[in-house]
């Protein structure tokens, strides 16, 4: 099995296309903190999981096909999470869904504000705890 083969094989399986990434096959545009990935090493090949900008838990394989096999059988172990065509939809609305949630963030921040605003009827709280410090 060669790296464009395994990309077909995990399509046909439902991996997440977020899941993994395999230079110049199959690049992630978007990287999460934590996938797995193919690579081309000097000597070999390299499987591991990239997570939080470090790889961890990396395996040589002397040849593309023993890595390959490798790679596949990691990410079917388990069954792909519900919802992972989401993934995808998210990635391709990234910018949107950003921009949303500080709307979100900004109306929640307005209403606490007026919530915490005092009143015409004197009741409203005292300073806090820290007031004058």
């Amino acid at each position: 099995m060669d790296r464009r083969e395994l990309v077909r094989a995990l399509r046909e399986d439902r991996v997440p296309d977020a899941l993994y990434d395999i230079p110049g096959v199959h690049d992630i545009p978007i990287q999460p903190d934590a996938y797995y990935f193919l690579r081309q090493a000097p000597d070999g090949w390299v499987v591991g999981l990239r997570e939080r900008s470090k790889d961890r838990d990396t395996h040589w394989f002397g040849s593309e096909d023993a890595a390959c096999r490798e790679l596949r059988a990691k990410l079917t172990a388990s069954p792909p999470p519900a919802g992972g065509e989401r993934v995808a939809d998210v990635l391709a609305h990234s910018e949107e869904i950003q921009r949303q949630a500080w709307r979100d963030f900004e109306r929640a921040l307005r209403e606490q504000r007026r919530e915490q605003r005092p009143d015409d009827t004197g009741d409203a709280p005292g300073p806090g705890p820290d007031a004058g410090v």
